[in-house]
């Protein structure tokens, strides 16, 4: 099996695992929540359902970084690396952001 196909079986399971375990978040969150009794239950487990979604992008880019520095393909790391700090950066000043609205 090549280098490249073992990477992309590894970014195929990282964005299945993060889909799936979002998709059964988000389902269980919105069948609780025609529930009286499992609102903010259900609430938590909406929010955690698309902060997994939004993760897990970012769990692909991180997986690929660690994936070519374990390879020694220091441009490809370099790159994916500054991919990742933009990834946080974003985060921050988001978060920043909606402090002073």
């Amino acid at each position: 099996m090549s280098v490249d196909t073992e990477l992309e079986r590894r970014l195929g399971r990282v964005l299945t695992v993060g889909v799936r375990a979002s998709a059964a978040f988000l389902a269980l969150g919105l069948a609780l929540s025609f529930t009286s009794s499992g609102a903010s239950i259900a609430a938590w487990l909406m929010t955690a359902g698309l902060l997994m979604l939004m993760a897990t992008p970012i769990a692909r880019v991180a997986t690929s970084m660690a994936e070519f520095v374990r390879q020694r393909d220091w441009t490809f790391s370099i790159l994916t690396a500054i991919v990742l700090l933009e990834l946080f950066a974003g985060i921050v000043a988001a978060l920043v952001f909606h402090r002073r609205l």
